[in-house]
């Protein structure tokens, strides 16, 4: 009985109903051209080493591609990333951070709840009226100490001013910030004792004395809470140097000819657009800072591959390149970065010509394409 059951199941016909489950290895021969496809998709599907210093695919590593690495940078970065372009697999600031020598990078992420701000003047004798400062290169140091200490949770009783050891009553600015900006309470040591006007930024900026201060090199840290039951945690402390300014275009922005100091430190914010704007709305201390434009009127190498409002709009590591030679630090070796870039910019375009032409073979075999690693968010 056995081989006779056999022998009727193997004399079923391919156009039975019952054929492609009978017959599953039959039932799944392709064409040589649909065997190539799968073959092809097999590939990309594997996973592939990734190199541990650019987060890149081996096949597309980065660090071959840039001449000199740490390449002196006498004027500082500091780079607000947000926290969903780290793994873009098109981010730039992995090229400044291989390619500069003197950047730092902090994770910044949407206010879901409620973001809580402290600002304290830089130590070393400087009082809330701008006397005695530290130097530029102090202030890196020190910026340098601080920068490691995200994510640190905030222990219930401690006051929300407690910054590196210090109590509430060091800090000059304490705020509450909510979902897109929105200012709950202000509350800043140059304020008048009859100042009921609504909370704002601004207000601090209406005052010599604070600007004075603030000139001469602040910390900022930002605690935020993701719901209501939850602790608040730090999310970043950083430190802001004398010379510090940020690269943003809005109406207060000046070109370089018009600033009447030296730039020592560059701010940027690493994002799309849309998430730079609302980082910055999120983080009002930003407005603190002289704004600086950039004068270039060139299209972004981003334009094949990611969308640019409009000329004038660049990628994070054009604007920093652009920005350091407005400023006069050009290190020899610094347009080799925007080479990088653009070579960065061709894998991803080759990267997405290829899905394209997998998504058409597969159509044939009606198949749904995966995602090639090279297209990945993950890297």
């Amino acid at each position: 009985m056995l081989v006779q059951t056999r022998s009727r199941i193997g004399s079923i016909s391919g156009s039975h109903p019952f054929y492609s489950i009978l017959n599953p290895l039959r039932s799944q021969i392709h064409s040589p051209s649909q065997t190539l496809t799968l073959q092809m998709a097999a590939k990309i599907n594997s996973k592939r080493p990734i190199c541990p210093s650019c987060s890149k695919p081996a096949r597309t590593c980065l660090c071959s591609r840039i001449p000199i690495r740490g390449l002196e940078n006498k004027v500082g970065i500091t780079i607000l990333q947000h926290s969903l372009e780290r793994k873009h697999p098109l981010n730039s600031t992995r090229i400044a951070t291989l390619g500069l020598k003197n950047v730092d990078v902090a994770s910044v992420s949407d206010v879901n709840f409620e973001a809580q701000l402290v600002i304290r003047l830089l130590e070393s004798g400087l009082d809330r009226n701008g006397s005695e400062s530290l130097d530029f290169e102090q202030g890196l140091g020190y910026r340098e100490t601080l920068m490691g200490v995200n994510s640190k949770k905030k222990t219930k009783g401690d006051p929300i001013g407690t910054i590196a050891g210090e109590q509430e009553e060091d800090c000059v600015v304490t705020a509450t910030i909510g979902k897109y900006g929105l200012i709950d309470s202000l509350t800043h040591v140059w304020m008048s004792q009859t100042d009921s006007q609504k909370p704002n930024f601004d207000h601090i900026l209406s005052s010599p004395q604070a600007l004075d201060a603030l000139a001469k090199g602040f910390i900022v840290k930002r605690l935020q809470k993701r719901q209501a039951s939850e602790e608040e945690e730090e999310e970043f402390e950083i430190v802001v140097p004398p010379g510090s300014v940020l690269l943003f275009p809005s109406e207060r922005s000046v070109g370089v000819g018009e600033i009447d100091f030296e730039v020592k430190n560059l701010i940027v914010l690493d994002g799309t657009w849309a998430k730079a704007k609302r980082m910055y709305n999120e983080n009002p201390w930003l407005k603190l800072l002289p704004h600086l434009k950039l004068e270039v009127e060139k299209m972004s190498l981003y334009s094949e591959v990611r969308q640019q409002p409009k000329i004038g709009y660049l990628s994070t590591i054009e604007s920093i390149v652009y920005s350091l030679k407005a400023v006069g630090d050009y290190p020899e070796g610094l347009e080799g970065l925007l080479d990088a870039f653009e070579s960065m910019v061709g894998d991803q375009r080759e990267c997405k010509d290829e899905r394209l032409r997998i998504a058409s073979l597969f159509s044939t075999v009606k198949c749904k394409p995966s995602t090639p690693n090279c297209l990945s968010s993950s890297l």
